[in-house]
């Protein structure tokens, strides 16, 4: 029997941001989400386009810094990912960060179907020069984060720091996952952040995995996972 193909694609339409994602949790092609009627971002931003053999992944939030960790996220968990958001950045970056990532969190939940025969939890540690980043994941179907990135800047390029933490919790939230992250050291808040997004990433593929011999089982003593 072939294994499921864990994908999904989403819209995510409010009065503060309109999403388009599409995601395959194992690389590979992506389904096409419907089109927006939302206006453009401008031109496109091809730092968060990459095309492999194993991968395509295409993101335009509208602000490059979250385009960036994003395209860490999908490049290090093995996900194939396009993603448009068009929010309201006249006001500010809080509801596109935050909506994006609900959006992920949501999709990965989809995609993932079921933990059932997955390792379940994941941990890693990834560094970058001198940042170091831990992130312990559980795919628990109960939401909850506790995010430690140690930012000390307002801002990186043009997204506020307090959205890095916030960007995470809004992921846990989505995905029903509970989440650990936390930066252990480190000078420039860039190599934290990004640093603590591709530990997550290592951390994710890990606990999606599937486990040979293991097809059918819940790894939980309960036997199930509310």
């Amino acid at each position: 029997m072939s294994e499921r193909i864990r994908s999904a694609t989403l819209n995510r339409d409010t009065n503060e941001t309109k999403i388009q994602l599409s995601l395959n949790l194992d690389g590979g092609s992506l389904e096409e989400a419907k089109e927006s009627s939302a206006p453009s971002n401008g031109e496109s931003k091809s730092h968060a386009a990459q095309t492999s053999k194993s991968q395509t992944i295409d993101i335009d939030s509208g602000i490059g810094f979250l385009d960036h960790m994003i395209h860490a996220l999908a490049k290090h968990a093995g996900w194939s990912l396009r993603l448009r958001c068009r929010g309201d950045l006249h006001i500010d970056d809080h509801h596109t960060a935050e909506d994006t990532f609900i959006a992920i969190g949501s999709a990965f939940k989809i995609a993932l179907g079921t933990s059932t025969g997955l390792a379940r939890f994941g941990s890693a540690y990834c560094p970058l020069d001198e940042a170091l980043s831990r992130a312990v994941i559980d795919l628990s179907n109960r939401p909850y984060a506790v995010i430690d990135l140690g930012l000390k800047r307002e801002k990186i390029g043009d997204l506020s720091t307090e959205m890095l933490p916030h960007c995470l919790q809004s992921f846990a939230q989505g995905a029903g996952v509970t989440l650990h992250v936390d930066c252990l050291r480190g000078d420039n808040d860039h190599h934290r952040a990004e640093s603590a997004f591709k530990a997550l990433a290592v951390a994710i593929r890990m606990a999606t995995t599937r486990v040979r011999g293991r097809e059918g089982e819940v790894m939980s003593t309960k036997g199930v996972l509310y």
